[in-house]
């Protein structure tokens, strides 16, 4: 369940705003507040079962949408990648450190400290 609760996490963060209002508002109320179906129901005035087929289309659509359009797997495959460099600047600087090259040293900073604005406030440090 946790998984499936970061996944539409992501997935409504990139297409939230391409479902309905209604479907936006039940997965905002469901997955971000915590709300039980049936406290939503009561909130917009349905049925815990309209809640709960709104949902399930929400949740579809949002699938649907990344499916199609792959950004969330786009973010996640550039941030891995960024990762990668951050990791690999972080090696080079250590030989450069122990081999006393600190014009690489300076060098291999300024990657790693690109690599980490490119990074800050993403989801991934979110989840380590």
């Amino acid at each position: 369940m946790v998984e499936k609760l970061v996944q539409v996490g992501i997935l409504f963060d990139f297409y939230g705003k391409l479902l309905s209002e209604r479907q936006y508002s039940i997965v905002e109320l469901f997955y971000l507040q915590d709300l039980s179906l049936s406290e939503i129901g009561e909130e917009l005035n349905i049925t815990r079962q309209g809640v709960y087929d709104a949902l399930k289309r929400a949740e579809d659509n949002l699938y649907r949408y990344e499916e199609t359009l792959g950004l969330a797997k786009k973010f996640n495959s550039s941030h891995k990648i960024i990762k990668d460099i951050l990791k690999t600047s972080r090696d080079i600087r250590e030989i450069a450190i122990e081999n006393g090259y600190y014009e690489v040293i300076e060098k291999a900073e300024i990657i790693e400290n690109i690599s980490l604005e490119i990074l800050k406030d993403s989801w991934e440090e979110v989840m380590d």
